[in-house]
C-alpha cells in the first residue's frame, strides 16, 4: 500500500502532530515509540516509508536505519533530526536514508519531502524490476541461443550422416556396375584356367608334387569365384518377393546358429528382444544376412571372451531399433568412416564385403545403420527400420 507511512519517535507530541498532518493528506499512518518496535512493525506491515527520529533511547535512529536498510530494502527512510549539522546530514545519507528533515518542521515541507521520496521509491523499484526483467530476458535469449546452436549442430550432424549415406550408396551403385562387368570378364578366362587345369591333372597324376600344384591352382580358381560372388552380393540384390518379417524372430534364429561359437569363445549373450515389435516388409534371407555378418564380426572381435548385447525395440513413430554391441577390441577412430566401404577390412583373410552387404541391405529397405566404437572397449551397431514398408529404395535395390 503506497499510502502507508510509519512514524517513529520517542516524543508522543511529535507522533501525534505528524500523524494529524499526514492523515489529513490521505496517508495511512502507523506509529512506533522506539527502534525495536519500528522493526517489528515494518516486518509485519511492510510500509513503503518510515519517518525515523535521529535521537532515541535504546536503539537510536542510526542503528535502526542501518537495520532497516539491511533487512527491508524496499522500505525507504526519512530521518527526523533536531541537529542541523552538515556532518549529521552526510552521516544519515551515507547510512541509506532517502532524505532528512530538520525539527521543527513545516507541515508543507514535510509533505513535499514525503511525496518526493515516495515518487523516487516508485521510480527506483520500477527500474529495479525493469533490470530484473532485462536480466531474465537476456538469460532467456542466451538459453534460446544455446538451444539454437544445439539444434544447428544436430542438423549439421544429421546432414553429414545423410551425405555419408549418399556417398556410400553411390559407391555401391558404382560397385554394382563394376562388379557386373568384372564378373563377366573375369569368369571367362577363369573358366578356361579351371578347364585346362582339370585337363592337365590326369597327365601328372603319377607325380604327387605336380598334382598338388594343380589342386592348389584349382583351389585358387574357386577362391576367386567366391570373391566374385561376394562382390556381386555386396552391390546387387536379387529380385525376391517381399513378406512380413519379424526382426525379433530372425535375430533369435540367427543367434541360435551361433550358439556353439559363443560357447567356444566364452562369450556371454545378453539379449532383450521386443516381441511386440512390428513386422518389416523384406526378404528374410537378406535380413538374416545382416545379423549373420554383425554377429560373426562381434565374435571375431572377442577371441578371448566377452559379452554380446542384442536389443530390439520400437517407438511410437513406427520405427524398429536394433542394437548389436560387443566388448571386443573395437575399431580405431581413423577406420570408423571406412567400415562400410567395399574391400575395406582389417582381417588377415577378409575380403571387406561383409559390412558392405549389410549396408546395401539396410538401405534397400529404407533403413539406417551407424557404428560407434572405442578402441579396446568394443563396438556398437545401431540399426533402424521403418515398420511395414513395402517400397524399396531404388538407389540400392
Amino acid at each position: 500500500m503506497s499510502g502507508r507511512i510509519l512514524i517513529v519517535d520517542d516524543e508522543r507530541v511529535i507522533l501525534d502532530l505528524a500523524a494529524m498532518v499526514l492523515n489529513a493528506r490521505g496517508y495511512d499512518v502507523l506509529t512506533a515509540g522506539n527502534g525495536q518496535e519500528c522493526l517489528e512493525i515494518v516486518e509485519r506491515e511492510e510500509p513503503p516509508l518510515v519517518l525515523l527520529d535521529y535521537m532515541m533511547p535504546g536503539m537510536d535512529g542510526m542503528a535502526t536505519l542501518r537495520e532497516l536498510r539491511q533487512r527491508f530494502p524496499d522500505t525507504y527512510v526519512i530521518m527526523l533530526t533536531g541537529k542541523g549539522s552538515e556532518q549529521i546530514a552526510v552521516e544519515v545519507m551515507k547510512a541509506g536514508a532517502a532524505d532528512y528533515v530538520l525539527k521543527p518542521f513545516k507541515n508543507q515541507d514535510l509533505v513535499d519531502r514525503i511525496e518526493n521520496v515516495l515518487r523516487i521509491r516508485r521510480i527506483e523499484i520500477h527500474n529495479r524490476e525493469l533490470r530484473r526483467e532485462r536480466e531474465r530476458l537476456l538469460s532467456e535469449i542466451a538459453s534460446w541461443n544455446t538451444e539454437l546452436e544445439q539444434r544447428v549442430a544436430e542438423k549439421t550432424h544429421a546432414l553429414e550422416l545423410a551425405h555419408a549415406e549418399i556417398l556410400q550408396a553411390e559407391k555401391l551403385a558404382t560397385l554394382g556396375h563394376l562388379a557386373a562387368g568384372m564378373a563377366h570378364e573375369i569368369r571367362n578366362p577363369l573358366n578356361a584356367i579351371s578347364l585346362f587345369a582339370q585337363i592337365l591333372k590326369p597327365a601328372v597324376a603319377q607325380d604327387a608334387e605336380k598334382s598338388g600344384y594343380i589342386d592348389k591352382l584349382l583351389n585358387e580358381v574357386d577362391r576367386v569365384e567366391d570373391i566374385l560372388v561376394q562382390l556381386l552380393a555386396a552391390s546387387n540384390r536379387p529380385r525376391l518377393k517381399l513378406q512380413s518379417v519379424s526382426l525379433t524372430e530372425v535375430i533369435d534364429q540367427t543367434l541360435e546358429s551361433f550358439r556353439e561359437q559363443l560357447q567356444v569363445h566364452r562369450i556371454r549373450l545378453r539379449k532383450d528382444l521386443d516381441s511386440q515389435a512390428p513386422f518389416v516388409m523384406a526378404d528374410p534371407n537378406e535380413i538374416q544376412q545382416i545379423f549373420t555378418n554383425l554377429f560373426a564380426n562381434a565374435i571375431h572381435a572377442m577371441p578371448q571372451g566377452g559379452e554380446l548385447i542384442v536389443n530390439v525395440s520400437h517407438d511410437d513413430e513406427g520405427k524398429i531399433h536394433v542394437r548389436v554391441q560387443d566388448t571386443g577390441s573395437g575399431i580405431p577412430k581413423e577406420n570408423l568412416s571406412k567400415v562400410f566401404d567395399p574391400f575395406f577390412t582389417t582381417k588377415a583373410k577378409g575380403t571387406g564385403f561383409g559390412l558392405s552387404v549389410v549396408l546395401r541391405i539396410v538401405k534397400t529397405y529404407n533403413g539406417h545403420i551407424k557404428v560407434n566404437s572405442t578402441e579396446g572397449q568394443g563396438t556398437e551397431f545401431l540399426l533402424e527400420f521403418p515398420a511395414g514398408r513395402s517400397e524399396l529404395n531404388p538407389t540400392c535395390a
